[in-house]
């Protein structure tokens, strides 16, 4: 019991820390991404299932070339598809290099901080919840818009890169590749308190446990999807061990040794790389020194800036958006002349629903808000003491769950 008492003024500990960021996130964001704001983005609706209720928004550049790829980008708390938009420069890459870009976005219904729920079970489990409703969209997007299927990508920030994690690993046959942004790796929690756990203090797995969660969350086989890992030495929201454990993670799975192939500086911040049998560059990971919780960003005139500063997107010289996208072969040189004829525009449609991010002080929505999602049935172990009711008890009575 009295471990149990320690546990619980930490996660009071860790509630409060992660309120304080909200509390701070969410006024700068209602600045940020102010009504007025253009947005580029088109909402689409009637894409398929949508068992994790998210909304779904594409922006596709003026002319296409035949057969373009897919970029699924998923925001963090607090932020909205169109904001982050904004912010990581995505759609002028778009334009300039020719691809289709999916946005999913979170609902206050299901989470009030806007967070992806990359920490309960039914929303990252393969063809359940909020997993599913992002794959129902990619596929959508693939038919409407002739994508090419090899092409196919996606990237998060924060609980989008968590989510990031989930869609690679439940979904490793869509993707050639993503990119996580100050996320965790997958399954490193599978509830709120975990998720508190993993983001402020982080979890150490051997890499043969973390690569068997990704393993078993699908029967695929291989090939798997290229990774890019991005992460602030300064994060004091999501700890950046993280990135080392994702790290971890998808070396294993995709049979790599432990260090890195290459080291090299781009744009002044260390980058490593993981080569495969033929030297193709398969896993990346940049820490930017110096760097609090964010999206890294240059925002400037020249090629290789994109984006606009505000909350969780920070202008520290270098352009992630940018980096993934050529590390992802999206860059390579193409003629527009040979591309082909314009991209029809689809019809804006409306829609009453709110959107956003991460995890919540509270549980999960109550059963009888969330005909969206079953949540998976447990039977607790026959005992004598459910360590697991009373952990839930001594959390209610703590403030920590309702």
């Amino acid at each position: 019991m009295q471990r149990l008492g320690q546990m619980i003024r930490q996660l009071a500990h860790y509630r409060h820390q992660w309120e304080t960021v909200m509390d701070k996130s969410s006024a700068a964001s209602a600045a940020f991404e102010s009504p007025s704001a253009p947005s580029r983005l088109t909402e689409v609706t009637g894409f398929g299932s949508n068992p994790g209720n998210l909304r779904m928004l594409t922006y596709v550049p003026e002319i296409l070339p035949p057969s373009p790829g897919l970029v699924v980008v998923l925001h963090g708390c607090t932020q909205t598809a169109a904001g982050y938009d904004r912010g990581s420069g995505w759609s002028a890459l778009a334009d300039r290099y020719g691809f289709v870009l999916l946005y999913a976005e979170q609902q206050e219904a299901n989470n009030p901080n806007r967070c992806f729920n990359w920490f309960q079970l039914g929303d990252v489990e393969r063809d359940r919840g909020e997993a599913h409703s992002i794959r129902r969209m990619i596929e959508h997007a693939v038919q409407q818009h002739a994508v090419d299927r090899s092409r196919v990508f996606v990237t998060g920030l924060s609980a989008g890169g968590a989510m990031t994690s989930t869609m690679l690993a439940a979904y490793p046959e869509v993707f050639a590749g993503g990119a996580i942004i100050a996320g965790l790796p997958y399954r490193c929690a599978t509830s709120v308190p975990e998720a508190f756990e993993c983001m402020f203090q982080g979890q150490t797995r051997s890499a043969e446990e973390w690569g068997n969660l990704v393993r078993d969350a699908s029967s695929h086989k291989g090939p798997w999807p290229k990774v890019s890992v991005w992460h602030g030495s300064a994060d004091a929201t999501v700890k950046p061990m993280n990135a080392g454990e994702i790290i971890k993670q998808w070396t294993n799975v995709h049979g790599l040794r432990s260090g890195p192939s290459r080291s090299d500086i781009v744009d002044g911040y260390p980058r490593r790389a993981w080569t495969d049998a033929a030297g193709n560059e398969i896993i990346e990971e940049y820490v930017i020194t110096g760097m609090a919780h964010g999206t890294p960003l240059a925002v400037g005139n020249d090629e290789n800036s994109y984006g606009a500063a505000g909350p969780f997107l920070l202008d520290v010289g270098i352009s992630s958006s940018y980096r993934i996208a050529k590390f992802w072969g999206l860059t390579e040189p193409s003629e527009r002349e040979d591309w082909g004829r314009p991209a029809p525009k689809p019809v804006p449609q409306v829609s009453e629903a709110t959107v956003h991010v991460f995890p919540t002080t509270a549980e999960a929505p109550k059963a009888e808000a969330a005909p969206r999602k079953p949540q998976p049935s447990t039977q607790a172990a026959a005992s004598h003491l459910d360590i697991g009711s009373v952990i839930t008890k001594a959390l209610k009575a703590a403030g920590l769950m309702k």
